[in-house]
């Protein structure tokens, strides 16, 4: 076979390039997919190639990248998480990406890395509980200051009013986790640039930094449309199958992308390379998984909202023209995607009969895999949030949240209708 050039390349879908991408198989005998390297350090030719490869992993000896540093150690480098990381950029159309051992490391080394003592952050809330957790305490503690906006229609106007010159950060999740709220990110980067400070102030331009788990890599694409930063816990649809946790970073601009890099190294956050090699594995039925769970969910959907025992649906495929999140929807989606999140008639006893009595659906936190999975975001995945923050995000104690995986859309209907009828 003959290696595809860089113009052919470029004209081919990602789902294509998720099968070969960053990997020659006879650079490992021949293997058709790439092996799991299962090393802790790899050996150098030459001791002066050695040196060279720690000179630029500090950071020295001029210019490189990432590729032509060589292997070192697998702290730092190893083919598993390369090749992972360049196929999961395709699906962005960034640069290039890192990734964790969690979604949590994913976006607490990237906070680390992009903000200083004395820095503030705007973050619309809601979102998952353990960055909110994050903001709240952890980067309370190091100076660093968030204040909370309702995410939404209006959270460009309210996080302008917020904006001052140690700013430093916009946080959002669009959609938001778990109520499905739409955030504009191209008017937050309007905003960002708006404020940016003089090039001779020596300060830091505000970053628009935007968690896509909600979403996934199919149906949204934040750096398209204003996103200086992308995250996702790879845990969820990236991996899809409930057996890795992970996380991903990405960013085109080489000098976040150098600070990212350097904190992992640092901090230790990476995943090990057999978590990289099932990620890989995964993203070759990303597309797939994603749009059959996505058919199911715009059934459920319909069959929620005509449902007497639910009060409202949250589901972004019934937004219609005119409804104040639509024109977010047409220019951040491709589709709605598959997290439904509902709000029962009545309450917490009422919500938890409801999810005692699913049959099909596992009771688990989490989202994006091939089950269907049911929780409570009030007292499970939110349950660590403010009073304040939890009304901010809607998070009360009839909500339900959803995630529509692959089973037969028939039979999960008639599992939530069962379920229903017990409460």
């Amino acid at each position: 076979m003959s290696k595809l050039t860089d113009s052919e390349t470029s004209r081919l879908h990602p789902e294509t390039l998720a099968l070969s991408y960053g990997f020659d198989p006879f650079l490992s005998e021949g293997a058709v997919k790439p092996p799991v390297f299962l090393t802790s350090t790899f050996a150098f030719h030459k001791a002066a190639e050695g040196k060279q490869f720690f000179a630029w992993a500090h950071g020295e000896g001029g210019p490189r990248s990432k590729y032509n540093m060589g292997l070192i150690y697998s702290r730092l480098n190893n083919p598993n998480l390369e090749i992972f990381e360049d196929r999961i950029a395709l699906w962005e159309g960034m640069k290039d990406a890192y990734s964790f051992s969690s979604g949590m490391a994913a976006i607490s080394t990237t906070l680390l890395a992009t903000h200083r003592p004395g820095d503030e952050m705007i973050i619309c809330a809601p979102v998952y509980g353990g960055t909110d957790g994050f903001a709240h305490h952890f980067l309370k503690e190091f100076g660093i200051i968030a204040h909370f906006i309702r995410a939404g229609v209006d959270a460009p106007a309210q996080a302008e009013k917020l904006i001052n010159p140690r700013t430093r950060s916009i946080f959002v999740e669009s959609p938001a986790n778990p109520n499905n709220r739409l955030t504009d990110i191209g008017a937050l980067k309007a905003l960002a640039l708006r404020h940016a400070p003089a090039p001779a102030s020596g300060s830091s331009r505000i970053l628009v930094i935007v968690d896509n788990t909600m979403a996934g890599p199919v149906f949204a694409h934040p750096a398209k449309v204003g996103a200086d930063i992308v995250l996702y816990s790879a845990t969820k649809f990236i991996g899809g199958h409930s057996d890795v946790v992970a996380g991903v970073a990405l960013a085109n601009d080489p000098a976040i992308l150098s600070a990212i890099a350097n904190h992992r190294a640092m901090l230790g956050g990476m995943p090990n390379p057999y978590t990289a090699w099932l990620l890989t594995r995964s993203l070759e039925t990303l597309k797939i998984r994603a749009e059959k769970a996505q058919a199911n969910a715009i059934k459920v959907a319909d069959f929620l909202v005509a449902h007497p025992k639910v009060r409202k649906v949250n589901y972004l495929g019934l937004l219609k023209a005119g409804d104040p999140e639509h024109a977010i929807y047409l220019k951040q989606q491709s589709g709605p995607g598959s997290l439904i999140s509902f709000y029962i008639r009545g309450g917490e006893k009422e919500a938890f009969a409801f999810l005692d009595s699913l049959k099909l659906f596992r009771l688990a936190v989490s989202l994006g895999s091939t089950e269907s999975l049911a929780q409570h975001p009030a007292a499970m995945t939110h349950s660590g949030l403010t009073p304040e923050d939890k009304a901010r995000g809607e998070i009360t104690d009839d909500l339900i949240r959803l995630s529509i995986g692959i089973e037969h859309p028939d039979d999960l209907i008639w599992d939530l209708d069962q379920a229903l009828a017990q409460v």
